[in-house]
């Protein structure tokens, strides 16, 4: 093999991803996320240093009853929101005012929820301190989330970019300081996350200003014409949120929280795996949005696929063999039961994240029911099999059983593409030059 065709291979990966403008958001996005990977990454293992396995399972809880209620809450708004400001700009101060208020209503309903965790504690598997601090993580992390949609519904690539390196250095910088002097807790690390989480939203929501010259105005028009797209997109990322979580909370209640922190480790070393499949769905859906041509977008999305699936198999197979080292180095040989969980979770993480690309072509499409049926029968029969399997074979089974649920959505998922789009528009691979 000539040195030139060696060089050329990659330029023909390259441009399997069409479109100059989204190769460049795809490219400064993943290099985005890379950087935040590294410092998450660093994070990670900082808490984990400090806290040990039960520690860090705690924080890993509360971060997740945070997250899940961040789902939860959204009613799908951060999609349809980029979904309808992406064909209509003119959408942006309602979409703005709609979305301040649906924070202040959810979070007016956590301070009643939380009172109902006080009257009831054997409900929250956390309790105290931290449990107001992870109530407190939902209205934050729902303003935050809506107001990145809407900056990607805008383009505005950029700008969520330096969002999510500033909030995340931020936190690492944070909980070094509090490392170093000492006053390392799960309470405070859970505060440095939702102060973080705050000044990311304030500064996300200062550029949306600047870019809507009209004041953010409430609109019930718009509300249920985004509430319409935004429940179903809301109940495939709940279901799928669950599918992706809702194990590790059922690991802490059977099995306690030291098996919770090795099952976290697990978890946060898939997600970044998951990282370049992730940013061409977020980058890729706003674009299909705004295409009307069906026979462009099959086109579009192929290419997408193809290329995320060249380019990351070579990623999880790595990940596999390093996962050993990689483990005992950054989190300690405390934390080496994590490894064999997370190579059986490598496969069906490869076939989510060609799932998490080739789904954004039904999802420009209003969300079918169908997808939506896919997502909450994997979820359920992962809850169920679970508690089958997590008594019987800990964390590796709750890891097998993922992983299987990951593949049977993928094989769903592509069997309605392939009967809604590809029976009917074939894909052609016509030459074309390439865009200077």
């Amino acid at each position: 093999m000539t040195k030139s065709t060696l060089s050329a291979a990659p330029m023909c990966l390259w441009r399997l991803v069409a479109g100059t403008k989204l190769r460049r958001n795809i490219m400064e996005t993943y290099g985005t996320r890379v950087l935040v990977a590294a410092v998450g990454f660093a994070t990670t293992i900082v808490i984990a240093r400090a806290l040990g396995p039960a520690g860090r399972g705690l924080f890993a809880v509360a971060i997740t009853i945070g997250a899940i209620g961040v789902q939860f809450s959204s009613l799908g708004l951060h999609a349809s929101n980029m979904y309808y400001v992406a064909k209509d700009r003119a959408l942006l101060p309602a979409l703005i005012g709609n979305m301040l208020a649906v924070v202040l209503v959810t979070a007016a309903l956590m301070v009643v929820g939380g009172v109902g965790f006080v009257i009831w504690p054997n409900l929250s598997p956390i309790h105290g301190t931290l449990l107001v601090l992870a109530i407190a993580l939902i209205p934050a992390g729902l303003a935050y989330l809506l107001t990145q949609g809407l900056l990607l519904g805008i383009d505005e690539v950029r700008t969520y970019n330096e969002l999510e390196c500033v909030g995340k250095t931020l936190i690492l910088a944070l909980i070094c300081i509090a490392v170093f002097v000492n006053r390392g807790t799960v309470e405070l690390f859970l505060a440095v996350s939702l102060s973080s989480t705050i000044l990311t939203f304030l500064w996300a929501l200062l550029r949306l200003r600047r870019v809507s010259s009209t004041r953010p105005v409430l609109s019930w028009v718009v509300f249920r014409q985004s509430i319409g797209i935004g429940v179903r997109a809301y109940t495939i990322a709940f279901f799928g949120f669950l599918l992706l979580r809702i194990d590790l909370l059922m690991v802490k209640y059977m099995l306690g929280a030291t098996e919770a922190g090795y099952y976290s480790i697990t978890q946060v070393l898939a997600e970044n795996t998951m990282m370049f499949p992730v940013i061409v769905g977020l980058l890729l859906f706003p674009k299909l949005s705004a295409n009307q041509s069906k026979e462009e977008k099959v086109q579009l999305t192929s290419k997408a696929v193809l290329a995320t699936a060249a380019l990351m198999l070579p990623v999880v197979v790595i990940a596999a063999l390093a996962a050993g080292p990689v483990i005992s180095i950054a989190f300690g040989a405390k934390f080496l039961p994590a490894v064999l969980p997370f190579i059986w979770l490598m496969p069906g993480t490869y076939f989510l994240g060609l799932e998490t690309v080739m789904v954004q072509i039904l999802n420009s499409d209003g969300y079918p029911p169908v997808v939506i049926l896919t997502w909450i029968a994997a979820t359920i029969l992962n809850v169920a099999l679970n508690f089958w399997a997590i008594p019987r074979y800990g964390i590796l089974g709750a890891s097998v059983l993922s992983s299987i649920c990951y593949f049977l959505v993928f094989v769903l998922v592509c069997a309605v593409v392939w009967k809604r789009f590809y029976a009917r528009y074939p894909v052609t691979y016509a030459p074309q030059p390439e865009p200077m």
